[in-house]
């Protein structure tokens, strides 16, 4: 077993998993120091896309924003999403996590779903493919974006599901706006590690987008703190270096060859 999902897994009851997103080796570099998981997420078709869904992100997309992130990363997990329609059955789902894994050198996939891709799951690691699970939200194939776990009759499918993923063998699953006390259940009765976004703290631990946590994308979604605002950040410095050149004070002899 990869050392550092080891890692992860023993995490479990212990200290907190922390995981953010990035897409590109600059800001894997710097989350890196401070994350257990980096993700290359989906989540990038619409961050750096503009997409409605993160439907719309191919294959070639995830594979080429990972292999920067590897750069980047030296210590967390990597993690890459598999897009939309890319793990429709096994057999597919296996040719193109294989594509994922040789081509960016990551440790391990993410899935969306629970007992319609088990088989999926448990034949990517049959073949030595580690996969964590995703349950709750899933934005690639939800058509309303509201919280799960509300319903007792969702309540019980989550669960179950929960279950079906440990028993698969995914060594940790992603809640995705799953309401509090399901979150916690889930998180007591399963021996993988939970990771919340819109979870509740009861999770084993959480999972943002960074681009939402420094301010950088606008979204006003009830689970994102904002931590920074890198917009102000970048608006000023772009404003003094317009003005160092219309006055003429850049560049300089310094600056200059």
């Amino acid at each position: 077993m990869n050392k550092n999902i080891l890692k992860i897994i023993l995490k479990k009851d212990k200290s907190k998993i922390i995981c953010l997103t990035a897409y590109s080796k600059n800001i894997a570099s710097i989350i890196d120091k401070h994350c257990d998981i980096v993700l290359v997420g989906d989540s990038l078709g619409s961050v750096l896309y503009n997409f409605s869904s993160t439907k719309k992100v191919s294959l070639d997309m995830m594979i080429e924003h990972s292999k920067s992130v590897r750069m980047g990363v030296k210590k967390s997990l990597m993690v890459v999403d598999m897009p939309h329609n890319t793990y429709r059955n096994p057999k597919e789902a296996l040719k193109n996590a294989k594509k994922i894994i040789t081509k960016t050198k990551c440790d391990a996939v993410k899935l969306e779903g629970g007992k319609k891709i088990v088989q999926t799951i448990k034949t990517l690691i049959k073949n030595k493919i580690p996969v964590m699970g995703h349950l709750g939200l899933l934005p690639q194939s939800a058509t309303s974006f509201k919280f799960k776990g509300k319903k007792k009759t969702e309540r019980k499918i989550i669960l179950r599901d929960s279950k079906i993923l440990e028993e698969a063998g995914v060594f940790s699953i992603v809640l995705e706006c799953v309401e509090s006390s399901l979150a916690k259940e889930i998180t007591k009765k399963i021996s993988v590690p939970t990771i919340g976004i819109g979870a509740s703290a009861y999770c084993d631990g959480q999972v943002l987008v960074t681009d939402d946590l420094i301010g950088l994308n606008k979204i006003s979604a009830r689970f994102v703190k904002r931590y920074l605002n890198i917009e102000k950040q970048i608006n000023d410095s772009v404003l003094k270096f317009k003005k160092d050149v219309v006055t003429n004070k850049f560049p300089t002899k310094k600056h200059s060859y």
